[in-house]
Parts: C-alpha cells; structure tokens; sequence
C-alpha cells in the first residue's frame, strides 16, 4: 500500500527540552489509515498533525472500541536515532486487537509506515540526556451508529511527542502504595491486552494514591486480592534473596515489551529470574526479614524506575 504525505505549510517551534514534560507537546506530523470491512486497510497517509473529524456517535465513545501502544525513538550518543524493538509492539498490538474485536494488521507494513514518518520527525527526537522521542500508535472504531455490534470502519494513526521523564521525580525511587478496594483485571478479562478500558476503570484508585501522597498503585489480583499483578503503569519485579521475582502472566497482567528485555537480560548476565505467584504476604515478609534487596518497575514510559 502506497503511503501518501502532505507536507505542513509551516513547521512548529521545537520546545525546551529541559522542560519537556511527559505528552504535553506534539509533533509536525502524524500517520492516518482507514479501514472498511469487506476493503480492509486502505488509504495510508502521513499529514500534518492537527485533530479529527468524528461523528458524536462514533462506537469509539460509547462503547470503547480502542486499543494503543507506546514506544519511543532514542537519540544515541553517536547521534543515530534508534526505535526499542518496536515489532514486539506491533505484535501485542495485534493481540489486543484480536481481543477487542478490531481489525488486525500487517506489522511490517506498519514498521516501514513508522519509519516513514519517523524520517520526517528526526528533528524532533530531542537530544537532552533523559529524553526521547515517545510514539503513540492507536486504533478505534468511527461507525457512527448507535448499538452494540461489529466494526465496519476503523481508524489507525500514529502520534508523536518529545518526552522527559514519566515521573515528576524523574530517576529517585517512587512511592507506591497497595490496592485494597478496587482490581484493576480479571482472568478471561481484558488486563492483557493495551486497551483504555483498563486505564480508565483504574484512574480512581489512582486518584486515591495521588491524594496520599503516592505516584502509582500496586495492584493485586482480581479473584483472591492476594498476589501482586502490576503498578499503574508499569510491571514490577523485586529482588528476593538473590532471585529477581515478578508476576508471572496469568492473562490478568500486561506482557511488557521492556519486563521481557529484563528478563533476558538478566538472564543473560546469569542472574536468577522466576515467573510466578507472588503474595503481598510474602513480599511484606521480605521486606521484614530483610531479604527484599530491590525493587522496581518497567515500561516504555516508565522505563526502569525504582519503587522506595
């Protein structure tokens, strides 16, 4: 499919990048495609970054037909610009579009479409050190028709944002506190697949949090309120007696692209990891005994953050 581009008739001022923020500020460009049941993935095209044109009625309001990812695109120190394995995106992508019933679709055409746009924002990948350039690719349904039913038109587009750090407190351990009340997902649910549904339903305990004084909640599972799932917006893993420990995925949590580069990694270095239940009794036993060394949290927009 051929990808078409219309150029901005004037580009935008660059930001301070010692003040970036986290998505605050948007790039010249974004990436947009259309699909039609019975036609699929058509008209590809890069265009000026600017809002879009949706009925009220939209299935993507009413009923959350939508799913997202995030990636980023790093400045290295030799200037290159690299993207962190962002076909492991778009295969998970394409897992949540298969539980949320929207339409799958081909990951190395949106790799190149990627690249594409990428190409044309390199000016954009800011070059401050904690910072990158951080892509949001994300997928909805625009029938504009009242009703629970199938999709018969959707939307692909890509967005770009220059980016500091995730936290206010940047690299400094982050305070987290444990969810009680609320669970975030269930078995057979939605938890593992990167839909906002699932940010939406746990902006509450978030809230809570925040009031508290604390930056994420972790939380547990959703049968027995007992074993430890995953923070807000990252995965987590502890360091216990030597073995790095975090939650194994039941369904319930999302499969992280940057928990699965850790656990190579340390399984690289030779660095014990285990996959497997972990109970909040048994981490706060740790903490007591003194054999909880470590813990912290990853994600694309986390990245690795330490957990105080």
């Amino acid at each position: 499919m051929e990808i078409k581009v219309t150029k901005a008739a004037e580009l935008k001022q660059k930001p301070n990048e010692d003040a970036l923020g986290f998505g605050q500020y948007f790039t010249d460009y974004m990436f947009v495609m259309d699909w039609t049941k019975g036609e699929g993935w058509h008209d590809a095209r890069i265009v000026p970054y600017g809002n879009l044109s949706l009925s009220p009625a939209a299935t993507v309001f009413h009923y959350g037909a939508e799913i997202f990812e995030g990636m980023k695109a790093y400045r290295g120190v030799d200037g290159k610009v690299r993207l962190f394995r962002p076909e492991e995106n778009f295969k998970r992508m394409n897992n949540s579009a298969e539980r949320m019933s929207l339409p799958q679709f081909d990951g190395d055409f949106m790799l190149e479409a990627l690249e594409k746009l990428l190409t044309m924002e390199l000016d954009w990948v800011p070059h401050a050190p904690n910072t990158s350039l951080y892509i949001r690719p994300f997928e909805f349904a625009v029938d504009p028709q009242l009703g629970v039913h199938g999709y018969n038109n959707c939307m692909f587009v890509i967005i770009c944002s220059p980016v500091g750090n995730y936290y206010k407190e940047g690299l400094a351990p982050v305070k987290i506190v444990i969810e009680t009340e609320d669970v975030r997902a269930v078995r057979g649910g939605t938890g593992y697949a990167k839909c906002g549904g699932n940010y939406a339903a746990s902006q509450r305990a978030g809230t809570r949090a925040e009031e508290q004084g604390y930056s994420q909640v972790l939380w547990l599972d959703g049968v027995e309120r007992r074993y430890i799932e995953e923070v807000g917006s990252m995965n987590v893993m502890f360091k216990i007696a030597g073995k790095v420990v975090t939650p194994k995925l039941t369904g319930s949590v999302l499969p992280g692209i940057t928990r699965k580069s850790c656990i190579e990694l340390c399984k690289n270095w030779g660095v014990e990891v285990e996959e497997r239940l972990l109970s909040v009794d048994e981490l706060i036993a740790a903490i007591e005994d003194g054999t909880l060394e470590e813990a912290w949290g990853t994600g694309t927009a986390a990245v690795v953050s330490p957990i105080g």
